[in-house]
């Protein structure tokens, strides 16, 4: 997956009716209880409706009754040039498919089980958009990943009118979220789901706070601490405080530049973090290894 992009866009043109008539209650009635067609968008978290832990399947034509966005995307790297792309604001579906208005938290997850965050906050200031259509298309027909891995960007992708990095931390710069290979969307409480990863000790010290706020917009994205977090990288949050505490300079290279102490990592580098920001990621993952003292 692609982690960043300046996305520019054309004039938005808003199709459809009025999301006040399709209210939630309607759209997650017409969900499946399994999956029908590959196409289908799974909904699990805090369901409208239904019980907890339920996961429900929305059709791709479920879908496309609702008001679409349109308009143009000049930088998305995921595309070569120029794309015409339609789709569905995720703030919308958030609030027409979340129970309660404190399940503002949209997670997309992908096939390759990559997991995108996406909290009230990006969604005010980014207004990402589920894509549907590029260039009128379905995903059949959508052009294949940019990675040049011949890999089909459907059945869902993510996409932005816009993007202007907002948080700042240290040398990190907060990073467009935009996946291709959805399969799900996830609405959980914020506040709650980030709790799961708070620093586990030295909560005050500026630099393991610094480190928390990269890690919940970076690593959380394919490490997970149960539940929460994607499970791409097939290594858990306390696998990386492990690292962190046995060996803070090998953690910290293996950040900045895998493939320097693995030749076969898949894991991207970040060659932009300088020392004071892994000092800040190493400290807070290594506050999971050590109890907090009386």
């Amino acid at each position: 997956m692609l982690l960043w992009a300046g996305v520019a866009a054309a004039a938005i043109t808003v199709h459809g009716s009025s999301s006040e008539t399709a209210p939630s209650s309607r759209l997650v009635e017409k969900a499946h209880a399994q999956r029908v067609s590959a196409a289908d968008l799974a909904i699990s978290g805090d369901l409208d409706g239904l019980p907890p832990g339920s996961t429900r399947y929305l059709s791709r034509e479920d879908l496309l009754t609702l008001p679409l966005v349109t308009y143009r995307v000049n930088a998305d790297p995921n595309f070569t040039g120029p794309t015409e792309v339609s789709g569905i604001p995720l703030g919308d579906l958030v609030q027409q498919i979340a129970s309660i208005p404190e399940s503002d938290l949209a997670i997309a997850i992908c096939s390759d089980q990559y997991h995108a965050h996406y909290p009230r906050k990006y969604l005010t200031e980014h207004h990402p958009l589920l894509v549907l259509k590029v260039n009128g298309q379905p995903p059949e027909r959508w052009p294949r990943d940019s990675e040049g891995n011949g890999e089909s960007m459907g059945p869902y992708m993510i996409t932005h009118p816009s993007f202007i990095p907002g948080l700042k931390v240290r040398a990190y710069q907060e990073e467009a979220q935009i996946p291709w290979g959805v399969t799900g969307l996830e609405f959980r409480n914020e506040k709650r789901f980030f709790g799961a990863i708070a620093p586990q000790r030295d909560v005050s010290d500026p630099e393991v706070e610094a480190g928390y706020k990269i890690a919940q917009q970076n690593c959380l994205r394919c490490h997970n601490m149960g539940d929460v977090g994607g499970q791409k990288a097939d290594r858990p949050w306390l696998v990386l405080s492990a690292w962190a505490a046995a060996s803070p300079l090998h953690f910290a290279d293996y950040v900045r530049n895998p493939r320097s102490q693995n030749p076969h990592a898949a894991m991207p580098p970040n060659p932009s973090y300088d020392d004071e920001t892994l000092r800040a990621l190493t400290s807070y993952f290594r506050t999971f290894q050590y109890p907090e003292r009386p």
